[in-house]
């Protein structure tokens, strides 16, 4: 498995390398973002590790120009930058995970091994790639967009995957614990913000008024859900 890491920390890039080559994965090291954007072009890596705040480009212009070239490439931000801005930002980026520094050897294998697991797979959790309706959209996993009138909307392939779930299941809570064991594989993580921050992200694309939500409801301390009856148009 080729990982290219981009982190501008010497200390970073030699601990974390060790403990990719020692898993038997072949480490691409950037040292700031011009060389990451480079690397990725040239050698093609099968998953990215980015730090934030890098000289030449940070990690968010990195994985942003990584998403214009290739939707599918998973991509991970490895950051001591933690506060929900930043990692809101990763994922409407178009990130998988947001990992925290500092983190343990074992943190960091189990969510690679989550995001690599999704490596290969078709767009949905449920591995089709048919469209579907979500409320007045429909969802185009090949393309990686809904459309819904005039309006087409630029989506995730976790963000499909939620879609997916939620509309298989309509009108049935979706716990947290299913979500998370479908779309990530990640039943050692359940305190996870990552699922949360999804939900956000799809809300402000989906829903008329993000604020009050009535296509992907809240319920409480449990999951969510996509009612049985739903209005509205899409999002403007």
């Amino acid at each position: 498995m080729k990982i290219l890491f981009a982190d501008d920390d010497p200390l970073t890039r030699d601990a974390v390398r060790a403990i990719l080559e020692a898993e038997g994965h072949q480490v691409i090291e950037a040292s700031d973002g011009i060389q990451a954007d480079e690397r990725f072009s040239k050698l093609r890596p099968d998953l990215v590790l980015l730090d934030i705040m890098m000289p030449g480009a940070s990690g968010y212009e990195v994985c942003r120009r990584i998403r214009r070239i290739d939707s599918k490439v998973p991509v991970m931000f490895l950051s001591a930058k933690s506060e929900e801005i930043d990692v809101v930002l990763g994922l409407e980026l178009g990130a998988d995970d947001f990992l925290r520094k500092p983190f343990g050897k074992h943190e960091l294998l189990a969510r690679i091994r989550a995001v690599l697991r999704r490596r290969g797979q078709p767009a949905t959790a449920q591995g089709s790639d048919a469209d579907f309706r979500f409320g007045p959209w429909t969802v185009h996993p090949k393309r990686l967009a809904a459309s819904g009138g005039d309006v087409e909307i630029a989506l995730t392939v976790r963000e499909i995957a939620i879609l997916h779930l939620l509309a298989h299941r309509r009108g049935e809570l979706v716990t947290r614990d299913e979500l998370l064991n479908s779309c990530w594989d990640m039943e050692y993580y359940p305190e996870s913000r990552t699922l949360d921050q999804h939900i956000l992200n799809l809300r402000k694309k989906v829903e008329a008024d993000p604020a009050r939500p009535a296509l992907i409801e809240t319920i409480r301390g449990s999951g969510y859900r996509h009612p049985d009856e739903n209005g509205g148009s899409p999002a403007d």
